[in-house]
């Protein structure tokens, strides 16, 4: 059995004197260890005394999170001075969009055509446009073709189709459309106008007037459903439409057609069918904004038609002289040349070679 020196497995062999040989330099006596004084560290004492086993980082997480927040609040003022300097270009843009522009009153002129006689009649409408000077006008908007279409200074090609469309889909429902000439619809009309002219179209209709400004037969062809009505529905037409740039914002297109209508009488002995002609010079006038909306601004309308009688006002319809018909005597209401206000009255004769010459029965 092992002393109480020995390891309790007792001395390796091997080895002289064991692990008192070993250990024999730092051995201590009794008295050195009851004068020794043991201390243990609490657990403050051994955080603030001793390092720990892990560096702390706390200063440099501290550095990183000033960084990031200098980082972010440089980026924040940079994009307050992008807005402040987007928002002071947007104010300040010396070329800045030009003001909207108000459409201008259309200016129109509507006189009639005095016949030297008798108006001619036909059973058919088809033997009168036969003998006529429309015999080689094409039926309805097929007499509306479109000149090459070409771009201009401030306008595409595109533009300038787009112009050409509203002009046409104008003269077609001004001009063609059945409800229209028979004056149950002014819809079809009104609906391509110009916003800034409706107050002009609605106050011409609502109260006609033979001024310059107010007669509806400046805007469209209509006639007088209770002694008119068209003898079939072919309209012989015969024009052309042109463009041309009136300035960098605007486009002008000119119109000027003649259009001839078979008419008869809705009442009477005399059954005949007969033709009436009128000839149309239109102005339209187009911003961007009109050809974006499919609308036109009329800046001028000039009408002439006949047969008429100059003593039959025909500023609100037209009311043709039928067949066998002859004007009444008499010129349009007379003109006082010292007045300060009110139009001139106007009228004109029908040549003898616009008229369809007798057909052969």
């Amino acid at each position: 059995m092992a002393g109480p020196g020995d390891p309790p497995e007792g001395t390796p062999e091997g080895v002289p004197g064991g692990s008192e040989e070993e250990f024999r330099s730092v051995v201590f006596d009794e008295s050195f260890i009851r004068a020794a004084r043991l201390q243990e560290y609490s657990a403050q004492e051994r955080i603030t005394d001793h390092a720990p086993a892990v560096r702390k980082r706390v200063a440099s997480q501290a550095g990183a999170h000033r960084r990031l927040s200098l980082q972010a609040l440089v980026m924040v003022v940079l994009i307050a001075v992008a807005f402040a300097v987007a928002i002071y270009m947007g104010v300040r843009q010396p070329y800045s969009a030009p003001e909207a522009r108000t459409a201008d009153p259309l200016r129109m002129t509507v006189i009639p055509l005095v016949p030297q006689g008798p108006v001619p009649g036909a059973k058919t409408a088809e033997l009168l446009f036969e003998n006529s000077p429309a015999a080689e006008f094409a039926p309805g908007a097929a007499g509306m073709p479109f000149p090459p279409v070409y771009r201009t200074s401030h306008f595409t090609a595109d533009q300038v189709r787009a112009a050409y469309d509203v002009a046409k889909n104008y003269l077609v429902a001004s001009s063609l459309d059945p409800a229209v000439l028979t004056g149950e619809e002014i819809r079809p009309v009104r609906r391509l106008v110009d916003p800034d002219q409706l107050d002009q179209f609605d106050a011409g209709f609502d109260r006609p007037a033979a001024d310059g400004r107010h007669a509806p037969s400046g805007w469209l062809v209509r006639f007088d459903p209770a002694k008119v009505a068209l003898a079939g529905d072919e309209v012989r037409v015969h024009g052309t439409l042109k463009a041309a740039e009136t300035g960098a914002d605007t486009l002008e297109i000119t119109s000027n057609h003649t259009f001839v209508y078979a008419l008869r009488p809705v009442a009477g002995t005399d059954s005949r069918v007969s033709l009436f002609t009128v000839k149309r010079e239109l102005h339209f006038r187009f911003d961007r904004d009109n050809l974006r909306l499919g609308q036109a601004e009329l800046t001028l309308s000039y009408l002439q038609a006949g047969p008429l009688s100059c003593a039959t006002d025909s500023a609100e319809r037209l009311y043709p002289l039928l067949a066998g018909q002859s004007a009444a005597k008499g010129g349009p209401a007379g003109t006082d040349p010292y007045a300060t206000s009110g139009p001139t009255a106007l009228c004109g004769a029908l040549a003898a070679s616009a008229q369809p010459s007798p057909p052969r029965t």
